[in-house]
């Protein structure tokens, strides 16, 4: 009989670390070995980091970017266990950071973990090549009054899928911010808008806009068992996997989508 899959939770007390907690207890493929969180917080059943990293075959964890990277980096110091990071609003050196972290251990990040939204990627990946930069494309993104960072990771996920169909870097292209008088649009821009509030849990549309028609794709997230379920799948996935940095394409094999 194979034996659970060991799992610590980085973030413990958090929205997202609750609901990992609650997936990975009901999971009999799994078990639930270490809940730990920032340094001195005190909990029933929380553990230090450096005791929950002894235990786990797989830490998940959906805490913040400077979090994230230093557990990375512990990681990649001690050769494990892996790693699923959830967390968003990293900026290019820290994607570097972890990027350098997973040459000594296997990490799957990615801005969603819901199968809805990566195959939402896929999908305005092979939008965007179809239809080519005279469409133009905006990502419109909702989420609850407490997410601190904007546009969401997932709609920068979206970006990219778009930009990967265009042929050219996000960076490049991306509009995050429209204010006073902007001009006309250029050509091959991908524009981002932004909502904040309330209870809501997730809402991403991508829209092509051409000259009489325009063709919008979407998707809407119910609660964040989803993500926990998504979290499980790349777990699942990664433990056992060689050093290298991985997403949710890989784990769905959907990297030739």
């Amino acid at each position: 009989m194979q034996h659970p899959l060991k799992i610590a939770i980085a973030g413990a007390l958090g929205r997202m670390g609750r609901e990992m907690a609650l997936a990975v207890e009901t999971d009999p493929r799994l078990a639930l070995v270490a809940r730990f969180h920032r340094p001195g917080s005190a909990g029933e059943g929380l553990v230090e980091r450096d005791e929950a990293l002894a235990l786990a075959d797989v830490v998940i964890d959906f805490t913040t970017p400077a979090a994230s990277i230093e557990l990375a980096k512990t990681c990649a110091a001690r050769g494990g266990p892996a790693l699923v990071i959830g967390s968003t609003g990293f900026e290019p050196a820290d994607l570097a950071a972890i990027a350098a972290a997973s040459k000594s251990v296997a990490i799957v990040r990615s801005g969603s973990y819901s199968l809805g939204l990566n195959m939402l990627a896929g999908l305005v990946e092979q939008a965007a090549r179809a239809l080519g930069p005279a469409t133009d494309i905006e990502i419109l993104e909702a989420h609850h009054r407490m997410k601190v960072d904007a546009p969401s990771g997932t709609a920068l996920m979206l970006g990219e899928a778009a930009a990967r169909g265009h042929g050219v870097r996000l960076d490049d292209v991306a509009k995050r911010i429209r204010d006073g008088v902007t001009g006309p649009r250029p050509a091959g821009e991908i524009g981002f808008a932004v909502l904040r509030g309330g209870s809501i849990v997730g809402e991403h549309s991508v829209s092509f806009l051409g000259e009489g028609e325009t063709l919008t794709l979407s998707h809407s997230a119910g609660d964040r068992s989803m993500f926990a379920r998504g979290a499980i799948a790349a777990a699942r996935w990664v433990s056992g996997r060689p050093p290298g940095e991985y997403d949710m394409r890989d784990v769905l094999g959907f990297t030739a989508f």
